[in-house]
């Protein structure tokens, strides 16, 4: 019942015990304005009831506004995040281009450096395993089965060690390669060694010509690296080669403080030499190819 209906029943019965005691043409006025007042009531409570089917209505509309409200909040969240991952992927890919950029222009700028001596057939420049390698066929570079630079083979490595001396803050190493064909001897009881000599003898000439000894080390892979079939003779001219690497700089590779903070700490320092022995030792002496 609305409270408008119990505020006007006081009205109602005061309205009823005058009318008992007023004339009829009176009383019938009375009737009319009770009726009156009644239907004002009436009026008065529907349209009350209609405002709070209004209120429900509005409050039903303000939930799902606000669930609308909280769902693109949600995808606002979820967009920004896909466009956070979508500008670091592109910053990736910028890094990676950049890399690349650079790595061709350290080709380029290598192939430029070494255009005559390319041009004359003494060398090639190529791409290793992820590192330019300056190629020089040994043919040109040594006599058959020996470790001694020839004049025209030194003359050559001299020729790179001046321009590898023009690369700054770059170290290489010098690989021997063999053919498959064995060899046994005094000097050479295999291809390991043959290669090894020849590496040796082009790293002492390159650090002879200019180049600073710690930017430079020799290394053999005798027969193990073919870069050709040894079915031919082609093949196995191929293979009898001089490669000298340029080491990549891994401060440029990505995670590398990540790995340089992960490596082995430094070795303890060595212990204090003993006394020298009374007994003197003759000296063991290490041999060079070129001795």
């Amino acid at each position: 019942m609305s409270p408008w209906f119990h505020r006007c029943l006081p009205i109602v019965a005061l309205l009823t015990v005058t009318v008992a005691c007023v004339p009829k043409p009176k009383y019938d006025d009375q009737l009319s304005e009770n009726a009156q007042l009644r239907t004002q009531i009436a009026g008065a409570t529907q349209a009350l009831e209609e405002l709070a089917e209004e209120h429900r209505k509005t409050e039903e509309e303000l939930e799902a506004a606000r669930a609308a409200l909280n769902d693109k909040s949600a995808q606002a969240g979820a967009m920004e995040a896909d466009l956070a991952q979508m500008k670091a992927a592109v910053a990736e890919l910028e890094r990676q281009r950049a890399q690349t950029d650079a790595a061709l222009a350290s080709y380029r700028d290598l192939v430029s450096r070494f255009q005559k001596m390319i041009d004359a057939g003494t060398l090639r420049v190529r791409v290793i395993d992820g590192r330019m390698v300056v190629e020089l066929n040994t043919d040109i570079l040594f006599p058959p089965g020996s470790a001694t630079l020839s004049k025209d083979g030194a003359k050559a490595i001299k020729d790179v060690a001046s321009v590898l001396a023009s690369i700054p803050d770059r170290e290489f190493q010098v690989a021997g390669h063999t053919d498959n064909d064995p060899i046994r001897n005094e000097r050479f009881p295999n291809n390991w060694a043959l290669g090894s000599g020849r590496a040796i003898s082009v790293t002492e000439l390159l650090v002879d010509s200019g180049l600073p000894a710690n930017r430079v080390s020799a290394a053999s892979y005798g027969e193990t690296r073919p870069s050709a079939s040894n079915a031919t003779k082609e093949g196995k001219a191929q293979n009898r080669r001089i490669e000298i690497a340029i080491v990549p700089d891994l401060r440029s590779m990505p995670g590398y403080d990540e790995l340089a903070a992960l490596s082995t700490p430094a070795a303890p320092a060595a212990p204090e030499p003993a006394a020298e022995s009374t007994d003197k030792e003759r000296p063991v002496k290490v041999l060079s190819p070129r001795e």
